[in-house]
């Protein structure tokens, strides 16, 4: 039925904010900038790894309603090679990270951060 995950997409609640983490301190890179005055937002289409996140602002957008256990989307997982090198990357850029654990079913390492906005963010190493 479906041949890939096109894109996730994240509403932020400072468009500035968000866009320089997204872009300076993860690397994301810039396909497209849209301003859309009807709604006084934008949406910026981004390539993180090989997943496209679209970024949307709006004038004043509610904040998300418990962490993660609440129902719907728990959390954005990307995979990498050497999550030691990833945290200490994200370390020296000023970002909070959560100790390095090792899933008991797969023996492989993870661990979490926040986006500016709290959304959860895993890396795991593959």
């Amino acid at each position: 039925m479906f041949s890939r995950l096109h894109h996730l997409a994240i509403i932020c609640s400072d468009y500035k904010i968000s866009k320089k983490f997204y872009t300076e301190i993860l690397g994301a890179k810039i396909i497209n900038e849209t301003y859309r005055a009807e709604r006084d937002s934008y949406k910026l289409d981004l390539r993180l790894a090989d997943c496209q996140l679209e970024l949307f602002s709006f004038p004043t957008p509610p904040p998300r309603v418990t962490n993660p256990e609440a129902v719907g989307l728990r959390h954005v997982a990307f995979a990498l090679s050497d999550i030691e090198k990833t945290v200490l990357e994200l370390k020296n850029k000023g970002v909070e990270v959560e100790p390095i654990r090792v899933d008991p079913t797969t023996n492989k390492r993870y661990t979490f951060f926040r986006d500016p906005d709290g959304l959860p963010i895993e890396v795991y190493e593959e």
